[in-house]
């Protein structure tokens, strides 16, 4: 495939084209300025991005990354009027933290696909002079034609200061006491803002990010196991699950290691132990949220489960001081006398709720049976982009009664942990 070293360029045809982004470390945003022969876009409607995904009746759109694709900008120049010179792709750290730059971010590559030709590539070179922003390429007129050219040039102020250069005000607006009342309102400044995710559902193994200020002392997210018992003779006998919230708190979390967090590890550690370990040994301890320890909202770990639900329903643990938080996993254990059905059966799944917009379903998608324990989502506090929504769905092994393990580094063990029969000592 043609690759662009920095300032080189190659005709395209005019059929539509998309810009895919693909980078490693730190997630970036990727947005599209359409801009006239004079450098400078013509209204703030030019700056295609996350919060404003078309312009031009969908000549410019900006796609989302999904399971079958990276986050995309699809151009049709045919449909572009004659005032608009080019569209720059532009690829941005997040503008809400800004202490993200690139040099957290590695491989960045910007990739031109067109129907019948080869894509062309562009790789970004290393960004470390903390630049939080850089346009990438340009596709622009050459006559009745259109080329790619590759640009490469880093900004330190991000999206926001780049796109003030070409004319954009994405200003903060000023408050009435600031400015003087005028007969036309002024047009809004351009948000760079995340928007809210909206109702979502994960698929199985899929995650998400909730964007979330980490200093913010009224954010609540509440975590909620539901189960309706899924039928009426385990309905009859209880169907008890329960929630637990396994934790590690930001002083302890060691994010950054060998393994991505909500991988499942084996450390041997079940191995050496005894299938039934001895009086008083209950394996190696966790900080954990349970029936028996409701946490606190007041104070560390600014956990708290609402309650036990012995009967189908829900139970709810609410999560607070998000700056105080590194790892969350959700487990739920299915109680002896439920019988041998599957969680799955149960109707069980897990619903991540901020409060602000965002609500993330974790299903079950495994008719796995014998088995006490799920590990069914991880919330990953250290997240450069809030908070990170795993789907897991681990379960332990055939009738052990162990529960899982969270370690520091977020990675999950299962059948490591402490026996613990509910109801007894």
């Amino acid at each position: 495939m043609p690759e662009l070293l920095k300032g080189g360029n190659t005709t395209v045809g005019a059929a539509p084209l998309t810009a895919e982004l693909r980078s490693a470390g730190d997630p970036i945003d990727l947005s599209a300025l359409l801009v006239g022969a004079d450098g400078r876009v013509r209204t703030d409607a030019d700056l295609v991005f996350y919060n404003q995904p078309t312009a031009e009746s969908d000549a410019v759109r900006h796609l989302a990354a999904d399971a079958g694709a990276p986050e995309r900008i699809a151009v049709d120049p045919g449909a572009l009027p004659a005032d608009v010179d080019r569209v720059v792709l532009v690829a941005s750290c997040d503008p809400d933290d800004l202490t993200r730059t690139f040099r957290t971010v590695a491989d960045v590559e910007v990739r031109g696909v067109q129907d019948g030709a080869d894509p062309v590539v562009f790789r970004q070179p290393p960004l470390v002079d903390g630049e939080r922003a850089v346009l990438l390429m340009e596709l622009y007129r050459r006559g009745d034609g259109w080329k790619l050219r590759a640009i490469g040039q880093g900004y330190a102020d991000g999206l926001a200061g780049l796109a003030t250069d070409f004319g954009i005000d994405v200003s903060e607006p000023a408050s009435a006491a600031e400015t003087a009342p005028t007969p036309t309102p002024a047009p809004a400044p351009t948000s760079l803002v995340k928007p809210p995710l909206g109702k979502v559902s994960l698929d199985k193994g899929g995650q998400v990010a909730i964007s979330l200020d980490k200093q913010d002392r009224e954010l609540v997210v509440t975590v909620t196991l539901e189960w309706d018992g899924g039928s009426d003779q385990r309905r009859r006998r209880g169907a008890d699950l329960d929630l637990y919230a396994l934790f590690v708190p930001a002083s302890k979390a060691q994010p950054g290691g060998a393994e991505a967090p909500g991988t499942i590890v084996k450390t041997g550690l079940a191995k050496k132990m005894p299938e039934k370990p001895a009086k008083g040994d209950k394996g190696p301890k966790a900080d954990v949220v349970y029936y028996k320890n409701l946490g606190s909202l007041k104070q560390a770990p600014y956990i708290q489960l609402d309650g036990d639900s012995k009967v189908p329903g829900r139970e709810t643990v609410r999560i607070v001081r998000p700056d105080q938080q590194g790892y969350v996993l959700l487990c739920a254990y299915s109680a002896l006398s439920n019988g041998f059905g599957s969680f799955k059966s149960f109707g069980a799944q897990v619903v991540v709720d901020d409060g602000r917009g965002s609500n993330v379903t974790v299903p079950l998608f495994e008719n796995t049976k014998t088995r006490y324990w799920v590990a069914i989502a991880l919330v990953d506090f250290t997240s450069a982009d809030g908070a990170a929504i795993h789907h897991i769905e681990a379960y332990s092994g055939r009738m052990t009664e162990r529960r899982p393990v969270l370690h520091p580094d977020g990675t999950i063990e299962m059948n490591a942990g402490p026996v613990e029969f509910k109801g007894r000592d």
